[in-house]
């Protein structure tokens, strides 16, 4: 596992950028989204980056369908872990480093500098004191201007100081079945969501969550675009 170094400031915060969309999702490595429901969200979206947990070794084919470079790196241990799309590769290599563990399983988070900013993906513990503990461990480790998203296994707020929580304020799991959770969001710093949506789940047990992120700076004179796919 390689640390990320902490970099002070915003990352890129000069340069001129467009809108950047993000899609997560939990896609449950045993018996759930399959190479090709992952490539057909990628054609029908488009987004700029997709973040994956829980995606197995099947899931680097979807560069064979859809094009694009992925970084996909398993959890200690386990057969899944997670995984980050682009279009194109990135200007610099995905980063991995391990974050604070728990007695069960051991957890990691992804990082990727997408230009205007810094993305951390992540999947983390079920402990509700070790998962804000994980939270704060990422945040120290990012640039100023940086979005940590995807399952956070947390319930209530985040509580992570400089960052907010955005997206839609509906559940993107059910537990068992039956309890509806919010475990899918997305927590920024010096940026501003225009855009958020839980998508259809699919053959997973979690829905993707979509998110358009664009430093203060430029956005634009528009109000953000809310809905359910």
């Amino acid at each position: 596992m390689v640390p990320m170094t902490a970099k002070p400031g915003a990352a890129k915060a000069g340069t001129a950028s467009r809108p950047t969309k993000l899609i997560s999702w939990n896609l449950l490595h045993k018996g759930g989204a399959q190479v090709a429901e992952v490539a057909d969200l990628i054609a029908r979206e488009k987004p700029d980056a997709m973040l994956m947990q829980e995606a197995t070794a099947e899931l680097e084919r979807v560069t064979d369908l859809v094009g694009g470079a992925m970084t996909r790196t398993p959890l200690p241990g386990r057969r899944h872990g997670l995984a980050i799309w682009t279009p194109r590769a990135p200007a610099a290599p995905a980063e991995t480093f391990e974050l604070p563990k728990g007695a069960i399983v051991s957890r990691i988070c992804q990082t990727v500098d997408l230009g205007a900013f810094s993305i951390a993906n992540v999947h983390l513990s079920h402990g509700q004191r070790l998962n804000r503990l994980q939270l704060h461990f990422i945040s120290r480790l990012l640039p100023l201007r940086a979005a940590i998203m995807g399952d956070f296994n947390l319930v209530g707020p985040a509580l992570l100081e400089g960052f907010r929580d955005v997206g839609l304020r509906r559940h993107t799991h059910r537990a068992s079945g039956l309890l509806r959770l919010r475990l899918d969001r997305c927590l920024i710093r010096d940026l501003t969501c225009t855009e958020a949506q839980v998508l259809a789940r699919g053959t997973s047990d979690h829905h993707p969550i979509l998110v358009t992120l664009e430093p203060p700076s430029e956005i634009r004179q528009k109000k953000p675009r809310r809905g359910v796919a």
